[in-house]
């Protein structure tokens, strides 16, 4: 399982509008072949800060799978304006502690 992280820094004063996106976004996601689940959680003590945790069964299933995928192009549309500056998108495995 692969984890992918990014802090999404919104617009200031456009993160309701955000949320509705996102909210019309999700399904696009999570329909996508290897997607696990998604989690969006907004920072309190900087509102226009967004995480998102997304798992996946292979880092492929996500940067060649979703990205090169028709069903990116409406994520994008729908999601790529609120954000300045562009996030950084990375991946985690899991560590085996024994």
């Amino acid at each position: 399982m692969i984890l992918e992280h990014a802090v999404l820094p919104v617009v200031a004063g456009r993160e309701e509008e955000f949320e509705a996106a996102f909210r019309r976004a999700r399904p696009i996601i999570s329909s996508m072949p290897g997607f696990r689940s998604l989690a969006l959680r907004r920072c309190l003590e900087s509102p226009q800060l967004y995480l998102l945790l997304v798992e996946w069964d292979t880092v492929e299933d996500h940067t060649e799978g979703f990205r090169g995928s028709p069903q990116y192009d409406e994520w994008r549309a729908l999601l790529h304006e609120f954000y300045d500056p562009f996030p950084v998108v990375e991946h985690y495995r899991d560590v085996d502690l024994g």
